[in-house]
């Protein structure tokens, strides 16, 4: 019997119609970023007409999905789970780390802090965690 291995992906779930929004930034932050597939919600619901119901795409070759979620909930994200980037120089790292906190959140301002030269840990507009870091 043939068995598929077993692939995870981070699953991102936005409300409001957020999703797209989401993906488009996260997409134009890295070069090599494309949209996979995306599925939209058609006028017999349950959610927003035109609103994501299942996209797929990926950033430096790591698929994401995400979806705009017709259910609203009482919880969103949290940064006891976030997206860890290694940059390759400092001024990925800074390109990044601004254009993620704007409208967003610092959790940890870049800086040096013992377990690396050059860190920075944000909340970005959309609730999502990003720890970006130099590695020395």
């Amino acid at each position: 019997m043939a068995t598929t291995p077993q692939k995870i992906t981070t699953f991102l779930m936005f409300e409001g119609g957020r999703a797209e929004k989401a993906m488009d930034f996260y997409m134009s932050l890295f070069d090599d970023a494309e949209v996979i597939s995306v599925t939209r919600y058609g006028p017999e619901g349950p959610g927003e007409e035109g609103t994501v119901l299942h996209a797929t795409f990926a950033l430096a070759g790591q698929q994401f999905m995400c979806i705009d979620s017709a259910v609203k909930h009482e919880f969103g994200f949290t940064p006891a789970i976030s997206l860890f980037v290694q940059c390759e120089s400092a001024a990925e790292l800074d390109r990044l780390y601004e254009a993620l906190v704007e409208q967003g959140q610092a959790l940890m301002p870049l800086g040096s802090y013992g377990f690396s030269a050059r860190f920075g840990w944000v909340n970005d507009r959309f609730g999502v965690s990003w720890q970006l870091n130099l590695p020395e």
